[in-house]
């Protein structure tokens, strides 16, 4: 994902935060999709999380 693609110096921050959120949403759905589309064919399954920090946590810190 380019950042100049989604942001720009004209945009304000809230703009840029809105456009970056959108992005990682949309990114986020392709992710599951294709994980949902994998899982069907080989039985397994790996759904983007809503935090990538979440990947590197034990369960007991999360």
């Amino acid at each position: 994902m380019n950042a100049s693609a989604i942001i720009n110096e004209e945009m304000s921050l809230d703009e840029k935060l809105a456009a970056i959120d959108a992005a990682m949403a949309s990114a986020m759905a392709s992710a599951n999709s294709d994980d949902k589309q994998k899982s069907t064919t080989t039985g397994l399954a790996a759904a983007a999380p809503v935090d990538p920090a979440d990947m590197f946590m034990c369960v007991g810190c999360q």
